[in-house]
């Protein structure tokens, strides 16, 4: 009796361990901020050729504006800090509600939690710009609402939503057995909440968290569409006032493009370290 060797060629899905080698894999370095903070240092040498001799030069022009660009880079970031803390408020709530036991809870949380996750920042800007009142009234007392404060609204709007999908994706991650223990000791659902499996979703949620900031930190410039006056407007006013110079364009946009960089970088790098801190093994 003879025994064949069969060849089996036919290609075969292996079982995945959990690390895959081939997967590309993009970190953030700091070389890559060298290499930008060279390229916006560079902009101002190159439009030093440009200008004229009659004109103070393009170092001095900067330096001369930059304490109130910095002054309007601080009221971005105060933007997006109570943008921040507004979204995280009821973006939580929110976040909690797709997970109500009653179905019309679910249902109307996961409504709005989709209708602003997927509508343009620019556009909630100007909803909330143009549409709520330039003033409250309530009772004799009369409440006024400013174009910052409408600005925090309306960014604060796609913050919510998706705060509210954070908190959704970490709850349900988090094992089925961690409700069983809890309901063995006989915990109310609140008492679960709060006592055993938000606790656990901190470290789950703050990676994404942070990175959601550093993407609302970078998109308050869009405020200036609106007439805010927060850095991007006071350098357009800046370039204005100097009678329009082109050689001022690149050097001072660049200056916006450094702080924004220098701010957000750190942000970046510490929530990596985060997500590998706090990875979940699988």
């Amino acid at each position: 009796m003879t025994t064949r060797n069969y060849k089996t060629d036919l290609p075969v899905m292996m079982p995945v361990d959990g690390k895959p080698k081939n997967r590309p894999r993009f970190r953030l370095k700091l070389w890559h901020g060298a290499v930008l903070l060279g390229i916006c240092l560079l902009s101002p040498t190159l439009s030093f050729a440009q200008s004229d001799a009659g004109q103070a030069s393009v170092l001095e022009v900067l330096l001369r504006w930059m304490p109130l660009l910095l002054k309007g880079f601080i009221f971005n970031l105060v933007i997006s800090v109570f943008a921040m803390a507004i979204g995280t408020g009821v973006g939580a709530m929110l976040g909690l509600g797709q997970i109500s036991l009653h179905g019309w809870v679910r249902k109307l949380a996961w409504a709005i939690t989709q209708f602003f996750r997927n509508s343009p920042w620019l556009v909630l800007l100007f909803f909330a710009m143009f549409l709520l009142p330039f003033q409250l009234r309530i009772g004799g007392v009369t409440i006024p609402l400013p174009d910052w404060l409408k600005a925090i609204i309306g960014l604060s709007l796609p913050v919510m939503a998706n705060v509210s999908e954070i908190v959704r994706g970490a709850v349900t991650s988090l094992p089925s057995g961690q409700w069983e223990a809890a309901e063995s000791l006989a915990y109310s659902r609140r008492q679960t909440l709060w006592l055993v499996i938000l606790p656990q979703c901190v470290k789950r949620m703050l990676p994404p968290w942070m990175n959601l900031y550093s993407i609302l930190t970078m998109a308050t410039v869009l405020a200036s569409i609106v007439g805010v006056s927060e850095v991007m407007t006071l350098t357009g006013q800046a370039l204005a006032a100097e009678g329009g110079r082109t050689d001022l364009l690149a050097p001072f946009y660049s200056f916006v493009l450094i702080i924004f960089f220098i701010y957000c970088y750190p942000i970046a790098r510490w929530t990596v370290y985060l997500e590998k801190k706090f990875a979940v093994k699988g």
